[in-house]
Parts: structure tokens; C-alpha cells; sequence
């Protein structure tokens, strides 16, 4: 294992005394190593890549294309060229959702779940206007996939399968490889979003066994604007491009165009060198602390918290997501008070509360009054907070940098907070 009082001492916005970072969710904080990486790039290898036959392009493409290969293990992929680069989970997705979607016809249907992101729904209903439905499994009372559910709703016309691996929102972890065998026996593309899986837990794409894989940078110690998306070699060689420009072309006319090979097909322009190479490092430190150790980690945060739930008794207190850890990531959505019921055509953050609730944006506040900032609101899951009947939730999020200490600051911020109810 490894202490998080010694590495958050690696990053440099953490030493700032007012600021408890619980907001790792949305994005995490860079360690020095990240920074540096970046800052060495830009200061002594700086160049556009790939066509260059000068020093310094040819020391930007070794960078860039051992990035590639570096990130590829990490996520258990034998093939680097299997691995496209992109801005994030949300391109990754768009670029399927546009090239597997020419494949499509009215009355085809695509199968996701009630817990997932925008990101892995709205890219899907672009389809519907050609008349693909899109069908979503239920979840449990707990807050799990309803596999028998999902399972039932596969059929004929079942096209594709998009699940996310950990839902941002509940935490609820997914048994990917499971969905994908079913995916694979039924010829139906499978697709994980990894956003919320990568950076907290061992990922091994090529054991899940899904045709593509999703995942973001800056959710994983590296910097903004880079990503990856995963994929079988053959599944990726179907596709169609999602960009067209320079990089991902082999010859070009005025009538045509012919495409590079996988993954430059799919990398139209300059890419963001320095991204990768920000986020080869994130995957170095991510490495040496060890995948295991760092779900351990959370995972002992997370019963911590429901630990305290139990024993502080916190008035009016009330959390969303299986209470067993083991099927959990490091998520914490949670209101104060009696929450209103909305359904999904009247869901509006700014909707009245039952009298006697904190509004999950004044809890976001008198945190930040603590110095402990949260994310507040639907995030980026309307549809999951219609399920739940609420419009908001207030949520923690963990990482490695966080201990226990945290938790303690933040459950009795809370305490103090209810009390004013």
C-alpha cells in the first residue's frame, strides 16, 4: 500500500492549506512528474510529429508514439496500434456513435443502462432520427446492473451494447467482461466507458474482451485534451474516420481520398504531443504505485464513510450506491433532507425542496466555506437523477491523495451543516 499523506506531497496545488479536494470525479489534480514531462517537452523536444526529417520532429514522434505505447499496457492492450488517441471519453464515443452509425437501419436497436453518463447517451440519440432505438436496462434497488435485465432486453435487432464500467453517480461497478461475452455470443458490438474505471482499478481491455474501450486523461493524474480509445485491430480497421485532414490520410486527389493505417486513421490533424506525454507519465506514477493498491485504497475510504454514516447518525442524511465496497468505486452522492420527487420531464435543478432540505448547491457551498470542495447537481446523468426521484445530488469523489483524515473533515462538516437544518 502506500500512504496519501506522502503522495500528495508530489502535487503542488495540494499544498495549498484551504482546499480539500474531493472532486476527483470530474478531474484530478497533477503531480509534479505530469508537470514536469509536459514542461520538458515544450522546453527541449517541441515539434509537430510523424513528417519531419529533422532532429527535433523526429524526437517528438519517439515521444508520441512511445506515449502511445506506454498508455496501451497500462491498459492491457498487446497492441499499441490499437490504441487512438482522442481529446476524451466524450470524443471516443462521438466518433462511434458517427462511424457505427452508418452501418444502422430503422428498427435496429441499441442497448444501454440507466446509470450511464450523457456522454455514452446523447451521442446514441443523434441515431434516432434514422429510427434506431435506443433500449436502457434497469438497475437494482441497490443501485447494481440488473443483468438478467439487460440480458433479457437483448434481441435480434440489438446492434450495439454501451455500458459504463463504474458509474459516476452511484460508484456502482459493472461486470464488463460478463456483458461483453454476452455482447460477443450474440454478434453485437460492445462498447465500455472506462472514464471512471482507468484511473481507480486494474484495466485490462483485451481481457474484457469488448470491440472498443474509452477513457480519459485528465480523470487519471494527466493533463486536459487527451484520451484513448481502445479497440480490436479489426474493429477499428471497419470504421470510417470521424475527421478528415492532414495525418490520417495516404494519398489524396481532387475526386478521393485513401486513409492511413490504424490509429493515424483516425488523428486528423496535429495531434497533442504534449498530452500524451503528460499522460505517459500520469501512467508511470499510476504504476509504481500499483492498480491494486490504489483500489484498495479507495475502497477503504469508501467503507470508512459508510462506517461514519453509521455511527454519526447524521440527521436527514441520506446516500446513493451499493453499500457493499468491493462492488464500488470511490463515488459519494448524497443529499440533506427530503428530497422532492421529479419525474425526468420536469427535472430542474433550481425545482422547489421539500421543506427542510439543504439544497445540493448550498451544500457544495458550506463545504467550500470549510475548504473542501464537491461537485454539485445532476452530473452529466439526468436521466439516473429522474430515476432516483431527485434533481440534485452533492457528491465526493476520491483518490489517492485523499485519507482518512478527509473523510473525518468532510462527515463532520457535514454534521455541522444538518445541524442548521
Amino acid at each position: 500500500m502506500f500512504d496519501s499523506e506522502e503522495v500528495k506531497k508530489d502535487f503542488p496545488l495540494l499544498s495549498r492549506r484551504d482546499v480539500v479536494y474531493l472532486d476527483n470525479a470530474a478531474t484530478t489534480q497533477k503531480p509534479k512528474q505530469v508537470i514536469e514531462a509536459v514542461i520538458d517537452y515544450y522546453e527541449n523536444h517541441y515539434s509537430n510529429v510523424h513528417r519531419g526529417i529533422y532532429t527535433l520532429s523526429e524526437e517528438a514522434t519517439d515521444m508520441y508514439e512511445k506515449a502511445r505505447e506506454n498508455i496501451a499496457r497500462f491498459v492491457g492492450l498487446r497492441d499499441a496500434s490499437s490504441l487512438v488517441f482522442v481529446r476524451n471519453t466524450t470524443e471516443a464515443l462521438n466518433l462511434l456513435s458517427y462511424s457505427l452509425g452508418t452501418r444502422l437501419e430503422s428498427g435496429d436497436e441499441i442497448l444501454l443502462t440507466e446509470m450511464e453518463h450523457h456522454s455514452n447517451i446523447v451521442p446514441w440519440q443523434f441515431l434516432q432520427s434514422k429510427g434506431v432505438r435506443i433500449r436502457y436496462a434497469k438497475l437494482t434497488e441497490s443501485g447494481l446492473l440488473d443483468v438478467d435485465d439487460l440480458v433479457s432486453k437483448i434481441n435480434r435487432r440489438t446492434k450495439i451494447l454501451s455500458v459504463s464500467h463504474v458509474s459516476n453517480v452511484l460508484g456502482s461497478i459493472n461486470p464488463v467482461k460478463e456483458l461483453c461475452s454476452y455482447a460477443r455470443d450474440n454478434g453485437i458490438v460492445s462498447i465500455v466507458d472506462g472514464a471512471q474505471a482507468v484511473p481507480h482499478m486494474p484495466v485490462n481491455v483485451d481481457e474484457i474482451g469488448c470491440d472498443f474501450y474509452a477513457f480519459s486523461g485528465h480523470k487519471m493524474l494527466g493533463p486536459s485534451g487527451i484520451g484513448g480509445l481502445a479497440g480490436k485491430p479489426e474493429a477499428l480497421d471497419e470504421l470510417i474516420p470521424f475527421m478528415g485532414g492532414g495525418e490520417m490520410i495516404r494519398t489524396v486527389t481532387y475526386e478521393s481520398s485513401t486513409y492511413a493505417d490504424v490509429p493515424l486513421k483516425f488523428e486528423a490533424g496535429t495531434p497533442n504531443v504534449e498530452g500524451a506525454v503528460g499522460l505517459s507519465a500520469a501512467v508511470n506514477y499510476l504504476r509504481r504505485l500499483g492498480m491494486q493498491n490504489v483500489k484498495k485504497h479507495e475502497m477503504d475510504l469508501m467503507q470508512h464513510i459508510l462506517n461514519l454514516e453509521d455511527e454519526m447518525s447524521i440527521r436527514n442524511l441520506r446516500s446513493y450506491g451499493p453499500r457493499d465496497v468491493t462492488h464500488r468505486g470511490g463515488v459519494y452522492a448524497f443529499n440533506i433532507g427530503n428530497q422532492p420527487s421529479f419525474s425526468v420531464d420536469d427535472l430542474s435543478e433550481d425545482s422547489t425542496l421539500a421543506r427542510g432540505a439543504i439544497h445540493p448547491h448550498d451544500i457544495a457551498a458550506e463545504l467550500n466555506k470549510r475548504g473542501i470542495a464537491v461537485r454539485s447537481g445532476h452530473h452529466c446523468a439526468m436521466p439516473l437523477m429522474g430515476l432516483l426521484g431527485l434533481a440534485a445530488t452533492a457528491r465526493a469523489s476520491f483518490y489517492i491523495y485523499n485519507g482518512k483524515s478527509d473523510v473525518d473533515l468532510f462527515m463532520s462538516a457535514l454534521l455541522e451543516i444538518s445541524r442548521g437544518l
